[in-house]
């Protein structure tokens, strides 16, 4: 009687186990369930989500680190026809997108409309020094009016009763936000006007209906495509602003993102799972044929812009944004032509491209879609080239791709922000796994170990009775 309350209890103990490990097992599909509902949930750009106050909030401070290029020998170039050799200087650090998103309106199509606020504010602790240094670079406006006047001989005498140059010395903050131009008559600099101007509106999904077009571009000052490279493809709006996307990022799917600084949209693709702050984010990067030559990439064959400037479009790595920047012959590319053509590192002298340094990525948290951390680095060049009826460009052999100035839009969570998020989503998740994992565990050990006892005890017993 007493063996057989043993093997009772066992059997008992045996089905207790399975059953605990029946929960555990189910709780992995539930969990994931549950996982996925909140996480959805929470994404939805509307008032009381995660992904609103992210959305919304200033409190992540976003920097603008700038590296000018300081020509060394402009007399040669304008003299002798020299090649330009260049020296960066920086950085000069900025703090920008301080300002929250201004007139928010929520859409009955479950859209949301905004425009973003720029300024910018010096942060002399961030930088090599004050915003008074001076560089030598190029004169903006004689770059830019080659290729406005129609009579060259006209735009020499307007050089020349300037007593203005090919080159000119500038101070870093007239050179990036704007200065009086003796032969403009107007203000000019290379990101002038800034302050107190605003881009956009955008308007995007809150995912509301669908989560994943949720932070998707739906229109860009109230277009649903661009107006800059008069083709289909080129033209297109794809993906969002870079600072989120949909939850439950695939790896295997690369990333779109428009960026009105480049005129354009862009993919990033899969590089590296990285840990930042104790969280696991996937690093996107921009892979070598978002600007590559039309030769080598013919969907960008519509970025070509000028035959004669390009090379009959065998040029790779810069973009030409003349037709969204007034005219003027300005091209975008990665800082020291990182991915270009070997040309353009050859006919500008001191250039050093690093791919660590230069490149763009985005970190994102594959779970929420967050993007926690990024660099954006974009390098802006002018073109300069021969015309022999203007004296300070007589002596010049070839056109010439100058780099001004280069930045890093970057920033990344706080640490409170990183706690918060691992207290509220990860450790959440965490724990979730864990009591799944122990209860199969404990679950099918107690099953075995009962079941074996049961066995055991069973034949321990025929033995005595036989």
């Amino acid at each position: 009687m007493g063996c057989f309350s043993i093997k009772c209890g066992l059997l008992a103990g045996s089905v207790f186990g399975a059953v605990i490990a029946i929960l555990g097992g189910i709780l992995i599909p539930v969990g994931d369930m549950i996982i996925e509902r909140t996480v959805k949930k929470e994404a939805v750009i509307e008032p009381g989500t995660t992904a609103y106050d992210n959305w919304a909030s200033s409190e992540i401070a976003v920097y603008r680190q700038f590296w000018l290029f300081d020509v060394k020998n402009p007399q040669q170039v304008v003299q002798e026809g020299a090649f330009p050799e260049v020296q960066e200087k920086g950085p000069y650090t900025y703090k920008t997108r301080y300002l929250p998103k201004a007139n928010v309106t929520f859409n009955p199509n479950n859209t949301a409309s905004f425009v973003l606020p720029m300024g910018a504010i010096f942060e002399p602790s961030m930088s090599v020094g004050p915003e008074e240094d001076t560089v030598t670079t190029l004169n903006l406006a004689v770059a830019s009016d080659i290729h406005l006047y129609t009579s060259h001989i006209l735009l020499d005498m307007v050089i020349n009763s300037t007593n203005s140059s090919l080159f000119q010395h500038r101070t870093v903050k007239e050179l990036l936000w704007g200065y009086n131009d003796p032969i403009l008559k107007d203000t000019i600099g290379l990101f002038s006007p800034y302050n107190g101007t605003s881009d956009g509106p955008y308007n995007i999904f809150t995912g509301k209906d669908d989560i994943s077009k949720v932070s998707i571009i739906d229109r860009w000052r109230g277009e649903t495509k661009l107006s800059f490279w008069n083709d289909t493809y080129c033209d297109m709006i794809n993906g969002t602003d870079g600072s989120s996307f949909a939850p439950f990022v695939d790896k295997d799917v690369p990333l779109y993102f428009f960026s009105s600084d480049i005129c354009r949209s862009v993919s990033a693709s899969y590089e590296a799972t990285m840990n930042l702050k104790g969280i696991e984010v996937y690093r996107y990067s921009l892979l070598p044929s978002t600007l590559a030559s039309p030769v080598d990439n013919p969907d960008n064959k519509c970025f070509c812009r000028n035959y004669e400037t390009t090379k009959n479009c065998t040029l790779a790595g810069a973009l030409d944004i003349s037709s969204c920047s007034d005219g003027r012959p300005v091209f975008i590319s990665l800082p020291h032509f990182l991915q270009g053509s070997e040309y353009l590192r050859e006919v500008v002298l001191g250039l050093h491209p690093d791919e660590e340094h230069h490149k763009t990525f985005l970190d994102v948290e594959p779970i929420t879609g967050f993007t926690l951390n990024f660099a954006k680095r974009i390098q802006a060049n002018m073109m300069y080239g021969p015309a022999k009826d203007i004296t300070v460009l007589n002596k010049v052999k070839d056109y010439t791709l100058l780099p001004l100035a280069w930045l890093n839009e970057t920033a990344t969570l706080d640490d409170k922000t990183a706690d918060m998020f691992k207290r509220e989503l990860i450790s959440r998740i965490d724990m979730l796994e864990i009591v799944q994992q122990v209860l199969l565990i404990a679950g099918v050990i107690i099953f075995f170990v009962c079941l074996i006892a049961f066995f055991c005890v069973r034949r321990k017993s025929k033995t005595n009775l036989g």
